[in-house]
């Protein structure tokens, strides 16, 4: 693999740092709010930041080209998305950061499970491995 293959890592790696920060952010700011006023916050505190990279990066003219079938999913994904950040935030209210982004990170178990089922991702041994170990690391957190 070259440098351009390991192109995404990279910004994975920046994905789970970013993450990292909703989790400590998120749980100092949910202390006097209810969750899902919270989430209602984040939500549009996002839209703003996606809008003006998509304007400063000239990406909102792509909208227009978006067809149904494609706007469907993304349609559903932001169902998905919505619906997991308010149940984050209820369970941060409820719990520590510290073992509630553990459970919240099972979400790469089941995506393992749901890309082979739904999109037909092999399943290597490696990629089994490391998903049973993810399963027994969020465990231990949550025991520890």
């Amino acid at each position: 693999m070259g440098d351009g293959c390991m192109e995404w890592l990279i910004f994975a790696l920046l994905s789970a740092v970013s993450a990292a920060f909703v989790a400590i952010f998120g749980k100092i700011g949910i202390e006097d709010i209810d969750p899902t006023a919270a989430t209602i916050v984040r939500a549009a505190i996002m839209f703003g930041v996606v809008f003006v990279v998509g304007l400063f990066t000239g990406r909102l003219p792509d909208i227009s080209a978006i067809d149904m079938r494609t706007f469907s999913y993304i349609l559903l994904s932001g169902v998905a998305g919505g619906l997991s950040w308010i149940f984050y935030f209820i369970a941060l209210r409820m719990g520590k950061a510290s073992m509630v982004a553990p459970i919240d990170r099972l979400s790469m178990v089941f995506t393992v499970v749901l890309a082979a089922l739904i999109l037909g991702e092999k399943v290597t041994r490696g990629i089994a491995v490391g998903t049973i170990l993810m399963v027994i690391g969020a465990i231990l957190v949550v025991l520890g």
